[in-house]
């Protein structure tokens, strides 16, 4: 009898360990990656472990309630503070060394926030602030702190425009990627010598007006500005309903998705330094955008809605999520003149949202708003490939995502 009971001992012992793997209460970070997800449904911010291993992913106990419905979220470089959209405000998180997340200050007010960006250097964060067209700036202190920037920058907009619809913006790097580790996850800026830009610029994209917009950046308080002075806030066309922007990691290329057009807007940037297009020859103002050799690029013949946007952390592929097609495709960036290639098209799941990628240019994840699930994909960063892992079921209506 007693080695009966001690064999039912044992075997509730090795029931209940793996319950606990399976509940994913661990995170190690020198083994694993983390994932950020706010739950608009259930109005959480739920964090994920996954293995940098074999992407086995699990759920970190004790996701923290927030007081709104939580959307666009971005970390810092380091990934020691998120900044989270949460009604009409903006939240700042620590994350702790056991995955789990505390907010710190009071949350900092803001009129209508829809989208955020950080800048490379963890100085500044903007945010898009959607119909109306406002754009706030907050400079980062210790312990995650938001200050906003004082003032703000009013552009006047060009006969025939109407009110803008800032739907998302990106800003340009002043920190440039270093070299990767296994050969392939370099990139042209990556080579000894080359130095970071100085100065820094937002393209904003406007869903109203089908532009791309570009604000100078104050690089010692986060200000925005105009790029030239005394001169009006420049813009560039892109397709009908520009939903998504991106640049990529060596302020070579920004990259615009057309909603309504169904493909991608690419362009130049023309900034002088020894990595810009060679069609940016004699062009007046600095940091003027030329459009790509066959720009706009169509979507593969699958695609439908594109939206996020997101080039990985070299430079080398630009991926696009499809929101309506409910996919997430894949495109090489030609590094000297930035044309883009199509690859292989996976899918996610029911109303992708948002998409972010981890800094190793491994791992790739999309939440799915109507399927309440996290979709999961390793990169092969020679080809730019996805590799879909299973989905990961979340709390309801999942909305903004990042990863460290």
């Amino acid at each position: 009898m007693s080695k009966r009971f001690a064999w039912l001992l044992g075997l509730v012992g090795l029931v209940l360990v793996g319950l606990l793997v399976a509940c994913g209460s661990k995170y190690n970070s020198s083994s694993d990656g983390l994932v950020l997800v706010g739950s608009q449904g259930s109005a959480v911010i739920q964090t994920f472990s996954f293995s940098l291993a074999n992407g086995h992913i699990s759920a970190v106990s004790n996701p923290p309630s927030t007081s709104g419905s939580p959307s666009s979220i971005v970390l810092d470089p380091a990934g020691a503070y998120a900044y989270v959209v949460i009604g009409t405000s903006i939240q700042a998180f620590k994350v702790n060394s056991d995955g789990t997340l505390k907010a710190t200050a009071s949350p900092a007010a803001n009129p209508s926030p829809v989208a955020l960006a950080m800048d490379s250097a963890g100085k500044f964060l903007f945010v898009a602030e959607g119909l109306g067209g406002g754009i706030s700036s907050y400079s980062i202190g210790s312990g995650g702190s938001l200050t906003a920037v004082p003032g703000s920058f009013i552009f006047t907009l060009p006969t025939g425009f109407q009110t803008p619809n800032f739907a998302a913006l990106a800003p340009t790097p002043t920190v440039l990627p270093g070299n990767g580790v296994n050969g392939v996850q370099n990139s042209v800026c990556s080579d000894p010598g080359n130095t970071p830009p100085t100065s820094e610029f937002l393209y904003v994209a406007d869903s109203a007006n089908s532009v791309v917009w570009e604000f100078g950046v104050d690089t010692a308080s986060g200000a925005l500005t105009s790029p030239v002075s005394s001169s009006p806030v420049p813009n560039f066309a892109a397709g009908t309903v520009p939903s998504g922007v991106a640049v990529d990691p060596c302020a070579r290329f920004v990259y615009v998705s057309n909603m309504t057009t169904n493909n991608i807007s690419a362009y130049s940037i023309c900034n002088g330094l020894p990595t810009q297009s060679t069609n940016c020859k004699n062009l007046p103002a600095p940091w003027a955008l030329v459009p790509v050799t066959g720009s706009p690029f169509s979507l593969p013949s699958t695609g439908n809605g594109p939206g996020p946007l997101k080039v990985d952390p070299f430079g080398n592929y630009l991926y696009v999520l499809e929101t309506l097609s409910s996919q997430v495709s894949p495109f090489r960036i030609a590094p000297v003149s930035g044309s883009l290639t199509a690859g292989t098209s996976v899918a996610t799941g029911i109303q992708p949202t948002s998409m972010a990628i981890r800094g190793d240019d491994n791992w790739l994840f999309v939440t799915n708003f109507q399927s309440a699930t996290l979709s999961q994909y390793s990169i092969t960063p020679s080809s730019g490939a996805l590799s879909p892992l299973p989905a990961v079921t979340t709390d309801n209506n999942p909305w903004g995502v990042a990863v460290k």
